[in-house]
């Protein structure tokens, strides 16, 4: 009975004015930093895409589907960080107000503004557990999809018949008198080719009189067949070009160990969380323990958003905004070399990236307990126990 008469008194508590007070604080500083924030990592999103775009030909349908999963990507980390900082804010203006001291008087204290807020706390807990278990590792698979299609599709798909168009940044132009799907999914058929390309600052020239394009079923990388043509090294008419014939001519345009290597970079991140839980393999336990810490993290940095927020009314400006910044990046940069450490085989799986929750942890409990003077208490105690025993002994 006791651990229910414990959920009912607290429960009892988040519904006091103060709670609600408090509770309405936090969530519009919450609101209010997370959209800054987002619109700032938004825009760094759809630069980056349409920088990805002009560089490897994504097709424009493709563009707002992939800023989206990477933006639903990062959501669990600006969530925190927003909900983190908007907690110290909150607490803070309380402490700035004096309003805080007239609740620490009447035996309000950190213990109770973490009980305070833990409908928001609890709420956010299980949307960011939703985000880093199942819609994360979804949008991921997606966007993998998207940039291996695009990426397979080369940019040689978007041939336009009779135009001279310009690829790679203008290092290659090309021309087809004639162009049309190939039996094949993912061929193309073409006439009357034209390529003109750089080579360590040399023109080459290649004509042909057909090309196609296709796939290799081993090696998996792009070729354009070219049938019936001629490469010049060299403008036509130069004294010192290189002239050759050829019947067929292969011509990569794009190596099929890229493709293996951007597959395989998110093949772990997209996979299902319930098929990491029966995996072995270390970078799969790796991602399991990291999709489950960000959501964790989001508790234990509650408790200390709370402990920064406390301030007296003549203290520095916002100094526990900064110092939780500081202690924010430094949490989450120390997650991420566990993770990169758990996946190399330096550590062991039961240790994993529970250790740095484990110092997170101890960290709170002694700041809150400096804050609260029990160090001074307990010393205090100690000494007087071995100067209890210093008189017996002299006795």
């Amino acid at each position: 009975m006791k651990p229910i008469s414990v959920f009912k008194q607290a429960f009892k508590s988040t519904n006091t004015i103060i709670a609600k007070y408090l509770m309405r604080k936090v969530l519009v500083f919450l609101m209010a930093i997370f959209i800054v924030i987002g619109l700032v990592v938004f825009g760094n999103q759809l630069a980056v895409v349409i920088q990805e775009s002009l560089q490897i030909g994504i097709p424009v349908a493709d563009l707002f589907p992939l800023i989206g999963f990477k933006v639903v990507r990062d959501v669990p980390l600006i969530l925190s960080l927003s909900l983190f900082l908007a907690i110290i804010l909150a607490v803070s203006k309380l402490y700035k107000s004096s309003e805080a001291i007239v609740m620490n008087s009447m035996g309000l204290g950190d213990k109770h503004f973490m009980v305070f807020i833990q409908p928001i706390i609890v709420t956010i807990f299980v949307f960011i557990l939703f985000l880093t278990t199942i819609a994360v590792p979804w949008s991921t698979q997606q966007r993998s999809m998207i940039m291996d299609r695009t990426e397979n599709a080369s940019e040689f798909s978007f041939i336009k018949q009779g135009e001279f168009q310009e690829f790679k940044n203008g290092d290659i132009v090309f021309y087809a008198s004639k162009v049309k799907d190939s039996e094949k999914a993912d061929g193309q058929d073409m006439e009357e080719i034209f390529i003109y390309a750089l080579s360590a600052g040399e023109p080459i020239i290649t004509l042909a009189k057909q090309a196609q394009k296709y796939t290799d079923s081993i090696t998996k990388s792009t070729y354009l067949r070219l049938k019936d043509g001629t490469r010049y090294h060299g403008f036509p008419g130069d004294t010192n070009k290189k002239i050759l014939n050829f019947d067929l001519y292969d011509l990569q345009i794009i190596d099929g160990e890229v493709q293996k290597s951007i597959t395989n970079y998110n093949k772990v991140e997209g996979k299902g969380t319930l098929d990491l839980l029966y995996s072995d393999e270390l970078n799969e336990i790796a991602e399991l323990q990291w999709r489950l810490s960000q959501p964790l993290s989001v508790l234990i940095l509650s408790a200390l958003g709370i402990l920064l927020g406390k301030a007296s009314p003549r203290g520095g400006k916002n100094l526990g905004v900064l110092v939780g910044v500081a202690v924010f990046i430094l949490y989450n940069n120390t997650l991420l070399i566990a993770k990169s450490t758990l996946e190399h085989g330096d550590s062991s799986p039961i240790v994993g990236l529970w250790w740095v929750h484990l110092l997170m942890l101890l960290f709170i409990s002694i700041f809150y307990f400096y804050r609260h003077g029990t160090f001074t208490v307990l010393f205090d105690k100690i000494v007087g126990q071995f100067s209890t025993k210093d008189r017996t002994n002299v006795k």
